[in-house]
């Protein structure tokens, strides 16, 4: 008997060559559509699906291949006699291979569409027709990809279609439907998604890329990206450079994330080992990157650098004196990008949108923690202090808050004109973070200040200690304070809600600090 092949797809590539060969073997072509439609205009024969099931497309093609004749030809079991009556007596035939492709629906549900246009790409029959195939993949080939078109042929040319590769093929149906059917549930519930955490967790990815390994150079690791709403990352476009690695697309999530949280001004931010080591806002690039490479010129080296504006030649040749793995813009002066490019390993980024993610996933040994995106900063405004920060200082608090969200816990950040002078973070209690981000902050204004001293110009040319201090979440014991207040601190912004508040606050109108209350954690672990 004959063998058949049901070829139904949206994306052609590779199906001409399937076809052809499959003719040329004595395989009998059924087909859909389309699909038949393209066939048949390269001269292949091919027969219609409605010859086989006996009646015609309807609703508006809705309905083609959602009849006994197809799904029984896949379902049936070839070593069950009463299966093979079965199809006899109803004069069914077996479908021994099946090549199906779906509508575009990941890329249309990103596209803007209208609701009822999009709806229209949710595809019924090609999921339900590969899901029985994949269901019977012992005894027919399926194949949901064009990759695999050529090993396909292969086997049948040669006989060789061993059990472990067709179900290789199931597998990969069953991880396609199911990511389908995940972009379908997300889409349908887009207006609620905000808040709501659904009994099932419906999670649609798409292999992006194999990574060279992961956080270590003994892990396997992958890039997936979401298959309906396109993230920041999924925007970039790289300019040059080596291909990204698990480290660096960590790292480049969080600067790029860290930079964009200002948008009044142009900011900088330099990220090492998922962690902020220098932050900071400027009135043009060049000054904020000045900033940034002032509080730590240590740390940033081999780091990341993200700039929310255009890469002007100026901060190019900045960059460009450094050893960095990233740079990251939404633009790069064509002369800037001459200059970086002078560096061959590093990866230059441009950047097509900011961060949009609402949720947040945490992998647990056999699950996921899901929480939303940190993305308030402050729920009140509480001056808890006899003395009150100046407008200056209060801009400054505000920036300071920014950038301390995106330090790991236990996190302090002191803050001078608008940028990071010392960030402490990663410790275990808040009086260590303390001192670190302090200490810091006090040998970072000095370089700083000893250079411009030589050079005529840079940042905190004063000398003056830092003003700003920030923490992620409230104060223990009123330590912090006393250490902040003999460094210079003059204003301290926290979220509070601590049994022992009162001694913070009391430490500070001792100290004549003034202290600002959010009622917002920012833990980051």
């Amino acid at each position: 008997m004959k063998k058949r092949a049901l070829l139904s797809v949206f994306n052609k590539d590779g199906i001409l060559d399937l076809a052809s060969f499959l003719i040329e073997g004595g395989w009998e072509i059924i087909s859909t559509g389309g699909t038949a439609k393209y066939l048949s205009d390269n001269k292949l024969p091919v027969t219609d699906v409605a010859a086989i099931t006996g009646f015609p497309e309807c609703l508006d093609g809705r309905v083609k291949t959602l009849h006994p004749a197809i799904h029984a030809g896949l379902l049936a079991r070839r070593e069950e006699p009463y299966h093979m009556e079965t199809l006899k007596e109803l004069r069914f035939g077996t479908i021994d291979l099946l090549c199906v492709n779906l509508y575009p629906f990941f890329e249309k549900s990103g596209e803007g569409l209208s609701f009822e246009d999009t709806i229209e790409f949710i595809d019924i029959g090609g999921p339900a027709m590969l899901r029985s195939a994949a269901k019977n993949f012992c005894d027919l080939i399926v194949l949901c990809e064009s990759a695999d078109y050529a090993e396909a042929m292969e086997g049948i040319r040669t006989g060789n279609m061993p059990i472990e590769f067709r179900k290789v093929l199931a597998a990969k149906v069953f991880t396609m439907t199911s990511a389908y059917d995940a972009a379908i549930a997300r889409y349908l519930m887009a207006d609620e998604a905000e808040t709501d955490y659904p009994a099932f967790l419906p999670l649609s990815q798409k292999k992006s890329q194999l990574l060279r390994y992961g956080e270590n150079s003994h892990q396997s690791a992958a890039l997936y990206l979401n298959t309906g709403k396109w993230g920041a990352l999924a925007c970039m476009e790289q300019l040059h450079g080596k291909e990204l690695g698990y480290n660096n697309i960590r790292d480049l999530d969080l600067a790029w994330k860290a930079a964009c949280s200002e948008a009044e001004r142009p900011c900088c931010a330099a990220v090492k080992h998922n962690s902020p080591c220098g932050m900071a806002l400027g009135e043009n690039l060049e000054e904020a990157f000045d900033k940034v490479f002032a509080c730590d010129p240590v740390s940033i080296f081999g780091g990341i650098v993200a700039c929310t504006v255009k890469v002007d030649t100026a901060t190019a040749e900045k960059l460009a004196e450094l050893f960095l793995e990233i740079v990251v813009a939404p633009e790069f002066d064509p002369d800037a990008l001459e200059i970086l490019k002078k560096k061959k390993n590093l990866r230059i980024m441009k950047a097509g949108k900011a961060p949009s993610d609402t949720k947040e996933y945490i992998s647990v040994d056999g699950g996921l923690l899901v929480q939303e995106v940190d993305n308030q900063l402050f729920e009140k405004w509480e001056f808890v202090t006899r003395a009150v920060p100046s407008m200056e200082d209060t801009t400054n608090l505000l920036f300071g808050l920014r950038a301390v969200s995106f330090v790991k816990s236990n996190a302090i950040v002191a803050v001078k004109d608008l940028a990071t002078t010392g960030i402490g973070g990663g410790q275990v209690n808040r009086i260590w973070a303390a001192e670190q981000a302090l200490e810091r902050s006090a040998a970072a204004i000095k370089a700083a200040a000893d250079k411009a001293a030589q050079t005529g110009s840079g940042p905190w040319a004063d000398g003056q200690p830092a003003r700003i201090l920030a923490s992620d979440a409230f104060f223990p014991f009123p330590d912090v304070v006393e250490a902040a207040a003999a460094a210079g601190i003059k204003a301290i912004v926290q979220p509070g809600g601590s049994v022992n508040d009162s001694a913070s606050i009391e430490a500070c109108d001792r100290l004549g600090l003034a202290m600002v209350f959010t009622g917002t954690r920012h833990f980051k672990h």
